[in-house]
């Protein structure tokens, strides 16, 4: 990946105003995807300066046009160091990041020193993992933020969000997905589950919600899958337990557009435990694909 000579701070996106001075930017750590932008504009309109800290490999290079400096995966000394020269005592994290083997992380002596701690923390599934480092952030004198906690307008409303709303057959569904995904919460599997005439059809796991509903698709062209199309529905919670400033799942129109390729009728998420970076785009994909998007509220299916 091409890395940027500029100076971070030299940085400012279009259209978006300086914060006012004096005040403690924000670090955001970003991975890839669109969110980590979308939570920086909103950090940004609300007054509050940021600095964004580029994963090599996973970040967008489109970010350095925001205040940032590349870091590399297993860099935490450089990581602090960077946090206290600019002052960034409140962290968020943010942004799709592939669980590396360790043994292609190329640590500094800043992780080196923390080394038996880290290797503890893969061998566990990611809330374990992510929390864990959360855990080490806090004990190095920063304060670990959820992205929600700093721009609210990210997480999914309630209720019928779009042209199409679920029948009493798909509320049905999106009944028992919610029930497997309590169950399975605490096993720190995934974050989502396809449900068809009250039958729990797929389970993410490590493929991520994208390549689940590829599964789902293949399934039903392989005949695996009889339901005629139009039938099913995506749940994604937060999983029971996990820690909410860290990995909530996400929801895109790249979603929208897997969940219609597999034949469902429709997604069901949990209000305010999932967040979107385009509301209106999001809308727009489901309603053009003629899906329904619905906000559960947590622990049930009412609008």
């Amino acid at each position: 990946m091409a890395q940027s000579s500029r100076s971070p701070e030299l940085g400012q996106p279009d259209g978006i105003p300086a914060a006012e001075p004096g005040s403690e930017p924000l670090a955001i750590i970003c991975g890839g995807g669109s969110f980590p932008e979308a939570v920086a504009r909103q950090v940004r309109l609300s007054g509050r300066e940021v600095v964004l800290f580029l994963l090599r490999g996973f970040a967008d290079p489109a970010l350095e046009a925001w205040p940032h400096v590349w870091v590399g995966i297993g860099r935490f000394g450089q990581l602090q160091a960077e946090l206290r020269r600019r002052h960034c005592r409140n962290v968020v994290i943010i942004g799709t990041v592939l669980r590396p083997r360790v043994r292609d992380i190329r640590f500094d002596w800043g992780a080196i020193r923390l080394l038996p701690r880290v290797l503890r923390l893969f061998r566990g599934g990611d809330d374990h993992l992510l929390s864990g480092l959360g855990r080490l952030f806090e004990e190095h004198g920063f304060r670990l933020l959820g992205a929600h906690e700093v721009a609210p307008d990210i997480l999914a409303p309630r209720g019928v969000l779009g042209g199409v709303a679920p029948t009493g057959d798909e509320q049905a569904d999106i009944a028992v997905g919610v029930r497997a995904l309590t169950a399975l919460g605490p096993l720190d599997i995934g974050q989502g589950v396809v449900v068809m005439n009250g039958h729990v059809v797929a389970v993410e796991a490590a493929e991520g919600t994208d390549l689940m509903l590829a599964r789902c698709a293949e399934l039903r062209r392989l005949g695996r899958i009889k339901t005629p199309a139009r039938c099913g529905v995506l749940v994604k919670l937060p999983k029971i337990g996990q820690d909410r400033r860290l990995d909530l799942p996400s929801l895109g129109p790249r979603t929208v557009e897997g969940a219609h390729a597999a034949g469902l009728a429709g997604i069901a998420v949990e209000a305010g435990g999932v967040i979107v970076s385009d509301l209106s785009a999001l809308v727009a994909a489901a309603d053009a694909a003629g899906i329904f998007i619905f906000g559960v509220e947590p622990g049930g299916v009412t609008a």
